[in-house]
């Protein structure tokens, strides 16, 4: 395709953009895309993940907004539920040609991609990544490089109910392990359900073992765990080993392994409906409560996953996951010009809308809600991050640590049987 740059200089002047254009130019090729319009515009096919609000309504207006201001572009979007553009995008993957644009979540999927040659690596043109919070881009770095652009990053963490708390005696959240249980004691003694669970859908309990293993083994033996495909480490069996001493406690509600998370009667809605004083849970856990139950207002609370005792893990390294967008080998130019207007110059409207957190450095400071406040800035002070496990292996891998540790919470299999499994699916991946 040839270059467009003459009609759209004056857009470029005004966003900064020109240069970071001339350089996509040179590291994708000027031909990159499925083609231009019969007009002769840049057509970039967007792949996105936005079938509910806030994303339903957002994502076409910030569309909408860049054509407006590029009248040389032309979007094609498709919006997909998540699994049907998993499902898509793995079929896509499979002809060996993805969309310009695509949602990507990073981990094992995008790391596949990468290996096969289908994503732009875009270490060297992303010369405004130091406006973006290191934490929300590492989920889509390898071997030093950067392969995606982050819109939305978030933590998984103790959501509780300051009212049972209090009940309980529990004048302030535990900040160790032994203390986490000790409060579970506590609050069972009172007659409290002392933590909501989805054990149906087996991710939920996944957050524990993985939280369990940053806290003992630490965020390195994750990493060497995942490059050599061997879990069997000490750090890894003792995660385990603390895990069933939460689940000899009984800590769940009734029914727990039959229970969904967003199901009538499931976890959000236990929580919410105030009969369980916590859960484990992403960002997302307070909108989820207040669909699913009563939601609990100001009696709502948040601290981060406990330290362990002799752990060599800190409290600041954090367990999560976002959103993002990578660009296709080859992808026109524009396509990056893009991904800057709908994260950099979109970012307050992000925020605006109550379903994304920042990746923007300060953009925090504009958050009202006090619950996304304190993500938000659990994240900023963040030393470390890992990804979902089931997002950041290979598929086979993320769905054995699912099936292996809710098999240990049922206590169906022993700590050392869990990460026998998690290593022989990570040798066979």
């Amino acid at each position: 395709m040839a270059s467009t740059l003459p009609s759209r200089r004056s857009f470029l002047a005004l966003s900064g953009l020109t240069a970071l254009s001339v350089s996509l130019t040179a590291a994708c090729g000027s031909g990159g895309s499925d083609g231009g319009a019969a007009d002769g515009k840049v057509s970039l096919a967007w792949w996105n993940i936005a079938t509910t609000e806030p994303g339903r309504s957002l994502f076409p207006e910030i569309s909408a907004a860049f054509t407006a201001a590029r009248p040389d572009v032309v979007i094609k979007t498709t919006s997909l539920e998540n699994e049907a553009f998993k499902s898509k995008l793995t079929a896509t993957t499979s002809s060996g040609r993805l969309p310009d644009v695509f949602q990507t979540w990073g981990g094992g999927v995008l790391r596949q991609q990468v290996d096969a040659g289908l994503v732009e690596d875009l270490t060297d043109v992303l010369d405004w990544s130091s406006r973006l919070t290191p934490v929300s881009l590492e989920a889509y770095r390898f071997d030093g490089r950067t392969y995606a652009v982050p819109y939305d990053i978030g933590m998984v963490g103790f959501w509780y109910n300051k009212r049972l708390f209090a009940r309980a005696g529990i004048t302030a959240p535990p900040a160790t392990w032994a203390g986490f249980l000790e409060a579970v004691g506590k609050l069972k003694a009172a007659g409290v359900t002392p933590i909501a669970l989805a054990g149906k859908e087996k991710w939920p309990g996944h957050y524990y073992w993985a939280y369990l293993a940053m806290r003992v083994a630490g965020l390195p033996a994750l990493r060497q765990a995942a490059a050599t495909g061997d879990f069997t480490g000490p750090g890894f069996v003792r995660a385990g080993e603390h895990l069933k001493e939460l689940a000899d406690l009984r800590p769940f509600q009734t029914g727990f392994l039959g229970a969904g998370y967003s199901t009538p009667g499931g976890q959000a809605a236990t929580m919410g409906n105030g009969k369980a004083a916590m859960e484990l849970m992403g960002q997302w856990g307070p909108s989820v409560q207040q669909d699913a139950g009563a939601g609990l207002g100001a009696d709502l609370g948040f601290f981060p996953f406990p330290t362990v005792d002799g752990g060599a893990g800190r409290v600041t390294e954090v367990f999560g996951g976002g959103n993002g967008f990578a660009l296709r080998k080859g992808a026109p130019k524009e396509a990056l010009d893009f991904l800057r207007f709908f994260v950099l110059d979109n970012q307050s409207k992000l925020l605006a809308s109550g379903g994304y957190l920042p990746v923007v450095k300060g953009a925090e400071s504009g958050l009202t809600d006090p619950d996304r406040r304190l993500v938000a800035d659990s994240l900023v002070r963040a030393t470390g991050f890992q990804l979902f496990l089931d997002q950041a292996y290979p598929p086979a891998v993320g769905q054995e640590v699912n099936d292996s540790v809710a098999d240990l919470i049922a206590g169906r299999k022993t700590p050392r049987e869990v990460t026998a499994s998690i290593t022989e699916a990570a040798k066979s991946a």
